[in-house]
Parts: structure tokens; C-alpha cells; sequence
């Protein structure tokens, strides 16, 4: 008669095993992107050249607003680096200032600018994830707010080579609209800049570089 008891033993013990699912999990904490940047709102006589690159990570905490966990807001604090290869030279001239100027395409074998940013991402995310599907639909819609840290500029041509750090006539403040979406590991990303990359003091023929900084990439989120 022992074996009728077989059953109910291995399903006691199969129950054991099972992990319970966590109802207040949370999603996508963690991320990790790269994107190819463009200038936005640019004069007609500036033009990009070669590949311009772009990389960013961070922490976001997660916080779901409804029971099913599937609405959320995000707020977080991240880094990224960017770097724009174009035709603007960027020279410090006998006063100390910066002057800018359009350089002619065969002038130069590189030049491109670079810009380090302490960044906070705050972000609405819907989604189709359940505590116990990893694969999921999403889309993240928000802003970001970056401030500052280093930048460059680097030119190699007949003017000879040249490398200028702590630019002054960068904004520290930059701010734009985001939008990620996609499903499971992959996921499109969008950044449109809603402040210059310049301040005013930064003037191309007389007139202000009120560039914008537009990012077409992909994003990938860890918990």
C-alpha cells in the first residue's frame, strides 16, 4: 500500500522547490547604451563627417504606480560620453578666447569634439512584464538632465595638431526629451537636445552656434 503515497510525496516535495513569484518585483534598473550622434538645428555651412559616437550607463530605480506593477516612474543617475566629428575648428586665439570657424574638407584628416556628462534620467514606463516573464514589450518615455564634466577638442590638418581641453564656451547644462522601446534585450533609443551644446559666447560668422544634439541608438537593461 506504500505506493499509493508515492505521489503525494513527490508532489510535496516538487512543491518545496518551487520559488514564489515576488509581487512587488521591480524592472530594468540597470542600462547600458550606444548611440550615433547628430547635430540638430545646424548652419548650413556645418557638416558632419565619419562616425560620431556615443555611450552612456547608469542606475534607474524603478517605482511601479499600479497593482499590476506593469506602470511605472524612473529616476536615476548615470554617465556619458559623446563625441561629434565635423567641420567647426575650434581655436583659442591670443586672448584667451575661443573663436570658431568652418574648415574646408580637405583641410583636415580629423576633428571632432568631445563632451563627458554626470547624468539624471527621470522616465514613464509602460510595459508587459509579469513577475515571472523576462521578456517583455516596453516603452520609456522621459527626460534627462546632464551636467558637465570634461571636454575636448581635437584637430589633426595643415594647421598642424592640436588638442584643447576645458572648453568654456560649452553649456554645463544639458537637457532633452528621451524615448526607448522595444522588446526583450533589444531596444531602440531617441534623444532630441532641448538646450545648445553651446553658450552664446560661442558665434560662427556673428551669429550664435545654437546647435541641438540629436541621438539615434540602441539601449539594453539589466536588473
Amino acid at each position: 500500500m506504500w505506493f499509493l503515497f508515492l505521489p503525494c510525496v513527490v508532489c510535496a516535495q516538487d512543491n518545496t522547490n518551487v520559488k514564489a513569484l515576488d509581487s512587488l518585483y521591480k524592472e530594468d534598473q540597470f542600462y547600458l547604451g550606444v548611440t550615433y550622434n547628430l547635430f540638430g538645428e545646424k548652419p548650413t555651412e556645418v557638416s558632419q563627417s565619419g562616425f560620431s559616437l556615443g555611450f552612456q550607463l547608469g542606475f534607474i530605480k524603478d517605482m511601479p504606480i499600479n497593482k499590476g506593477r506593469n506602470l511605472a516612474l524612473a529616476l536615476g543617475l548615470g554617465y556619458s560620453t559623446n563625441s561629434f566629428n565635423q567641420n567647426i575648428l575650434i581655436d583659442r586665439v591670443s586672448t584667451g578666447t575661443l573663436s570658431f570657424s568652418v574648415l574646408d574638407a580637405n583641410s583636415f584628416s580629423k576633428n571632432k569634439f568631445s563632451s563627458h556628462y554626470a547624468e539624471v534620467p527621470f522616465e514613464f514606463r509602460w510595459r508587459t512584464s509579469t513577475a515571472a516573464d523576462y521578456n517583455f514589450w516596453r516603452i520609456y518615455a522621459g527626460m534627462k538632465l546632464g551636467y558637465l564634466i570634461a571636454n575636448t577638442a581635437k584637430y589633426q590638418g595643415v594647421l598642424g595638431n592640436r588638442k584643447l581641453s576645458d572648453l568654456e564656451d560649452f553649456n554645463k547644462f544639458q537637457y532633452g526629451l528621451t524615448l526607448s522601446a522595444g522588446y526583450a534585450t533589444w531596444n531602440l533609443y531617441f534623444y532630441y537636445g532641448l538646450s545648445p551644446i553651446f553658450t552664446e559666447d560661442a558665434t560662427l560668422n556673428n551669429e550664435s552656434l545654437d546647435i541641438r544634439t540629436l541621438k539615434i541608438g540602441l539601449i539594453f537593461y539589466f536588473l
